[in-house]
């Protein structure tokens, strides 16, 4: 390695970007390969170093209720970062094998993680002197550039295969599956899961289809990151189901997405909802629709699945009870839908819009008017 590529690598990233020029593509090559390995090893020094600090915890430590705890709130790591460090360190002193491997920089520390969980939690049917070999095999697969994580979950899969159980793997164990959906303060929702094989594989193939890059209308290719495909097929593949699935019911109906709006808001012209009839109704009730799960739709999203849906209408009091309360119809009917759709209009209007976006189910349910679609 040269002098300026050592220096690259050992020195700050700050004005770096302006000084790369200088290095060949050789050297940059070199660079990126030493800096990876820097990388393995200043993360097995800091597993150690938290390690020792667990075992001899001082008052700064013990005063954090955890030296992960005391980690995360002296560096930019989160928590749960933070207890997998400690962990990791922790589950490495029985298996030195492991853990020499791990400090050499030739295992990652997520191939170090899966090593150490087969070691603590080997197949009931694995004799204990099986495991040395075992562990041979684990860090074979482990070691080297071409080390993949799959090829680390094969080795683990093979080995419970031979040493098979009557436990369940954890690949298959179904009762680990959990699913959390919580909604921000900015009106988004953060889904995170974990699910066995299976059903993993049942959603990579229901979603495999609907993630595919679709080229633009003039033929340019699809701009959008992966990321970005996979949500809007996920989007796609739940307005799918709430169109075609038996889902059960719900108050006698199949289950559908609600909007509350007030009829003067959900008016052609937003002047409509620009000030209050009187002066009961505060600006919260004002341009603005309400869905039961997540809370505010803004009025031109409500207006947009108002498009094409099923209408009704409930008159409420003073005090916001029912007086009155029609039966549903459909917005569009089957003739207007023909006549809305892209082939037969070129130029399409909103319900148009609406109906291309997909017949989600979507119901509006107002002050004085409520619409599902």
């Amino acid at each position: 390695m040269s002098v300026l590529s050592s220096d690259v690598v050992s020195g700050s990233a700050v004005g770096l970007r302006g000084r790369l020029w200088r290095l060949s593509s050789a050297e940059l090559r070199e660079a990126a390969v030493s800096s990876s390995a820097e990388i393995l090893r200043l993360e097995a020094v800091r597993v150690a170093v938290v390690d020792e600090l667990s075992m001899r915890p001082d008052d700064q430590v013990i005063a954090s209720r955890g030296v992960w705890s005391w980690l995360a709130a002296n560096t930019m790591l989160q928590v749960r970062d933070g207890k997998k460090i400690a962990a990791l360190g922790a589950a490495l002193r029985p298996f030195p094998a492991v853990a020499a491997r791990f400090d050499c920089g030739d295992c990652s520390f997520d191939h170090a993680v899966l090593i150490v969980a087969f070691c603590e939690s080997p197949p009931k049917g694995m004799p204990d002197e099986a495991l040395p070999r075992c562990i041979d095999l684990l860090l074979a697969a482990a070691s080297g550039v071409e080390a993949t994580t799959t090829k680390v979950r094969h080795v683990i899969a093979t080995l419970e295969r031979v040493f098979e159980s009557d436990e369940i793997p954890p690949a298959e164990d179904v009762d680990r599956n959990e699913l959390r959906i919580a909604s921000t303060l900015n009106g988004r929702v953060v889904v995170r899961g974990e699910f066995d094989a299976l059903t993993g594989e049942m959603l990579l193939s229901a979603l495999s289809n609907l993630t595919m890059p679709t080229p633009a209308p003039d033929g340019t290719p699809d701009a959008r990151s992966a990321a970005k495909r996979t949500a809007d097929g996920f989007t796609e593949l739940i307005r799918r189901y709430l169109d075609c699935a038996k889902t059960g019911t719900d108050g006698g109906q199949r289950p559908h997405v609600n909007v509350h709006i007030n009829a003067r808001d959900l008016a052609e012209h937003r002047d409509c909802a620009a000030a209050p009839s009187n002066g009961e109704e505060s600006p919260s009730d004002l341009d603005v629709g309400h869905m039961p799960w997540l809370g505010p739709l803004s009025v031109s999203q409500t207006r947009l699945l108002g498009c094409d849906c099923f209408l009704s209408t409930v008159l409420l009091d003073a005090h916001g009870a029912p007086l009155d309360a029609r039966p549903g119809k459909r917005l569009v009917n089957a003739e207007q839908r023909v006549a809305l759709t892209p082939e037969t209009k070129a130029a399409p209007s909103p319900a148009a819009h609406a109906y291309r976006r997909g017949p989600m189910r979507t119901t509006l349910s107002t002050g004085r008017t409520a619409a599902r679609r």
